[in-house]
């Protein structure tokens, strides 16, 4: 029996509506997450690329001026991968049957996933055309994307999506609507982990602040890759943990499977987003070996002469 949950906030979707000739135009918090979020991270790598001193002997990736140009590709990279990837790995027999909603990225729907790699490929397309330094560049954007993040997982809350398993515990939320009620085995109200918090937390305000940390304190934007890594470590394990937290996605629920597993390994599996997270966690790895090898017998060489 639930003894102790709090109700989920009503503060609507829309920051303000206003209604010209028929036609709804609104300021949804989810469209303003990802602006605030965006610009945010911008200002960010702004200030990054100004300090030569957090950078190699060779410089920062990119010019300040560069970065502006490569904004466009960003948040184009965003939308349309992050808003792909949700149709195609969470929903693809819903937007099958409603391909016209599709675009309407107003309404929610971003897969994380999706934008990563929307913005790898933008950003690989970007420096093979201006020449820059592709590990550089990736550092970058980790620095720049956990304010996006956190803003993002708070609009998920705000947005009543993406909430958590049922649960118990005191800090529970009772999210409005017959789907998040529909709790098999509970009477009476049921809480929900506000599993959208744990992930802003964790993926948006821990990850920035050591990144933030690692760039600025500890020169790790010295050795290119290897912010990027640490970016990829971090947000594999942390998404990997909320998982057990969060409600999985209908079509990957049945009466056999009510954990959610979308890969089954005998008695035990990994839901969609844990199968997604672990290659991240396998890469960053690689990448931070990369950047901390130790030099080459021909390189340690070249230095000596230098020296």
């Amino acid at each position: 029996m639930l003894t102790a949950a709090i109700p989920f906030p009503d503060i609507g979707t829309e920051l303000f509506s206003v209604d010209i000739g028929g036609f709804h135009l609104a300021l949804r918090w989810y469209a303003l997450a990802y602006i605030v979020g965006i610009l945010i991270g911008w200002r960010l790598c702004v200030r990054a690329v100004r300090r030569a001193a957090l950078w190699p002997e060779s410089g920062p990736p990119m010019t300040a001026k560069q970065l502006e140009d490569f904004l466009t590709w960003v948040i184009l990279g965003v939308i349309l991968g992050g808003r792909l990837g949700f149709v195609l790995l969470y929903q693809p027999q819903y937007y099958l049957q409603n391909p016209l909603e599709i675009l309407m990225v107003w309404q929610g729907g971003m897969s994380f996933h999706g934008g990563f790699l929307g913005v790898a490929i933008a950003a690989i397309a970007f420096c093979i055309r201006e020449k820059s330094p592709m590990l550089g560049t990736a550092d970058l954007l980790a620095l720049a994307t956990p304010p996006g993040l956190f803003l993002g997982r708070l609009a998920n809350f705000t947005n009543n999506e993406l909430w958590g398993r049922p649960t118990q515990m005191p800090w529970g939320v009772i999210f409005p609507g017959d789907m998040a009620q529909a709790c098999p085995g509970v009477e009476g109200l049921c809480a929900r982990h506000p599993s959208q918090l744990y992930e802003a937390l964790l993926e948006g305000l821990v990850l920035g602040i050591l990144l933030l940390v690692l760039a600025w304190r500890k020169g790790w934007l010295k050795r290119p890759g290897a912010l990027t890594g640490i970016f990829l470590v971090a947000y594999g394990l942390s998404r990997a943990f909320v998982e057990f937290f969060r409600q999985p996605d209908m079509q990957f629920v049945s009466v056999g499977n009510p954990v959610g597993h979308a890969l089954h390994f005998g008695d035990w599996g990994l839901t969609m987003g844990q199968a997604l997270s672990f290659p991240m966690v396998l890469i960053g790895l690689g990448l931070i070996w990369w950047a901390f090898r130790p030099p080459t017998r021909n390189a340690a060489q070249r230095v000596d002469r230098t020296a």
